[in-house]
């Protein structure tokens, strides 16, 4: 049987390029408000590490997509001690 990929919402909202940006922003995202609650520090706090504002970390936690680029993304990521890689698939 062969597996089928599940493609995200994104593919029906954008054109294929804007859509594999936005799937690997919503996956940044996700980690990242994963990382925060995991961690248990205040918005203060987690703030600090990410070297953002307290407000920027409240929109994390939102998931507010479109207040984020994937560069901002990725660096967020790393500062978290996440560790992003981008895995390619032809």
């Amino acid at each position: 049987m062969t597996k089928k990929k599940v493609r995200s919402v994104f593919y029906d909202l954008h054109p294929e390029d804007r859509a594999a940006e936005m799937e690997m922003r919503s996956l940044l995202l996700r980690g990242l408000g994963r990382w925060f609650a995991d961690s248990r520090m205040t918005q203060t706090e987690a703030a600090k590490v990410l070297g953002i504002t307290q407000a920027r970390v409240s929109d994390v936690k939102h998931g507010k997509i479109s207040q984020f680029s994937l560069d901002l993304l990725v660096r967020l990521a790393a500062r978290a001690g996440l560790d992003p890689k981008l895995k390619m698939a032809a």
